[in-house]
């Protein structure tokens, strides 16, 4: 989350446009997304971030396929682009590594979710911007 934050920080938006919120749960974003999407207020953009990691069970999987699904409808069916920042790992080691955060064992980091993620909802709204402006 910090990833994204910074991320949008950098491109200029302000703080006060940056809102964040916390759910219990990967499987409830996409309820939350929706009901941001659908509010008065609604965001520009929506920049789900978490993490689903590998337990004992294949739980993960369902979890992962639901959550992206969820989001993807989300984001079809309101018109407010809903980017994916969640990590689908096996390990901590590889969700630390992929949230941005030095691993212990292999050392340096593999990107940040969350940034791509901001960068992802940057573009998407910038391309939206273009194709009004084409389509008047």
């Amino acid at each position: 989350m910090q990833g994204a934050a910074e991320t949008l920080r950098r491109a200029g938006v302000p703080h006060r446009n940056v809102r964040l919120l916390w759910v219990p749960g990967a499987f409830e974003l996409p309820v939350v997304a929706t009901r941001l999407a659908e509010s008065r207020r609604a965001p520009d953009a929506i920049i789900a971030v978490g993490a689903l990691i590998r337990g004992a069970t294949p739980q993960y999987e369902v979890l992962a396929h639901a959550v992206a699904q969820g989001l993807s409808q989300v984001s079809v069916k309101t018109g407010v682009p809903v980017t994916f920042g969640i990590i689908v790992a096996t390990t901590v080691a590889q969700a630390r590594a992929r949230a941005g955060l030095p691993r212990r064992q292999a050392g340096g980091a593999m990107g940040n979710r969350g940034s791509e993620a901001a960068l992802a909802a940057l573009a998407t709204l910038r391309l939206l911007d273009d194709l009004a402006v084409s389509d008047t």
